[in-house]
């Protein structure tokens, strides 16, 4: 049994069957991001002053996977489009950009995760002086690299090696003490803090461009709660690695059905071309919708 309208528009809705199962499936997608941008806007918008993170994220490595995901929605066009000039070998270089870039940014993605995972936050019981260039600012808020004896170290669990409230039952019993398993540890400081505002933020930055860090040893009784960039650090990074991860997957399902088509399925070019030409232009216009919540993601999240 042959399925109608695979290749042909149908007579009620001007377009093949995928097109029109595409849309559908994309009005649904824009619903659930719809949603979680909703949400961050909420959450920051009532959030108290001073308290929401910002600057915590690497501009320029947002920047450069922004371009990345437009290059490739680039090729994804010209690919099409040679197809449909019959030019099937240079439709096949394009794509392979295009997987390529998606790789890339799923890479590049990867590399800053982990970044945030070494990077860590440290709430203290007290004030303590930190200059940044001929400044000095009195903060019990530090941001920076943790290293004890000579090694990063690497607090995964934040609650129960951070300094966390201690947690009680219901007869106020203590359930469980966060307390960090060393004495001390040294943590070399980046140039801003929250207090800052961007500009002073940027200016610190700049001062302290190749300058060594001046480490800060912090007595672990001193500490109030220490975490890493994760997402039980704040609302803001439980809201950020939900959102970029989400992406991410779909990034990776995107890049998956691109390469099925370009590589497996593209037996039906020769069988099927109008068939196989509507496939890849569905598959492409998924990819325009995956390029497309990267370039609100970038802007909300790293910049405002």
């Amino acid at each position: 049994m042959e399925i109608p309208y695979t290749s042909q528009p149908r007579p009620d809705t001007g377009i093949y069957n995928a097109k029109v199962g595409i849309w559908l499936f994309l009005a649904s997608e824009v619903m659930l991001f719809g949603a979680l941008f909703s949400s961050y806007i909420l959450l920051r918008v009532g959030s108290a002053e001073g308290y929401w993170p910002h600057g915590l994220l690497n501009i320029p490595i947002g920047t450069f996977n922004t371009a990345v995901l437009i290059t490739s929605s680039v090729t994804v066009v010209l690919s099409w489009a040679s197809l449909k000039m019959g030019n099937f070998g240079r439709y096949k270089i394009y794509q392979a950009i295009t997987i390529l870039c998606a790789l890339g940014f799923l890479g590049i993605k990867s590399y800053e995760y982990r970044e945030k995972f070494s990077h860590y936050e440290v709430w203290l019981k007290k004030e303590v002086t930190v200059k940044h260039g001929d400044k000095e600012i009195k903060t019990d808020r530090l941001l920076g690299h943790i290293e004890h004896q000579g090694h990063h170290a690497f607090f995964w669990n934040t609650k129960t090696l951070a300094g966390a409230p201690e947690e009680k039952d219901k007869d106020g019993k203590v359930i469980k003490a966060a307390v960090l398993p060393i004495e001390s540890f040294k943590l070399l400081p980046d140039p801003f803090h929250y207090a800052m505002t961007s500009k002073e933020m940027a200016h610190a930055k700049a001062e302290a461009a190749g300058k060594p860090h001046e480490e800060i040893e912090i007595k672990s009784s001193d500490v109030k709660r220490l975490s890493a960039f994760v997402p039980g650090h704040s609302t803001y990074f439980a809201v950020y690695f939900t959102l970029t991860a989400l992406h991410a997957l779909h990034v990776l399902g995107g890049a998956i059905v691109i390469f099925y088509i370009w590589g497996p399925g593209a037996k039906m070019w020769k069988t099927d071309p109008e068939r196989y030409i509507n496939r890849v232009e569905v598959s492409g216009l998924f990819w325009h919708f995956v390029d497309l919540v990267w370039i609100f993601l970038f802007p909300v999240l790293y910049l405002l």
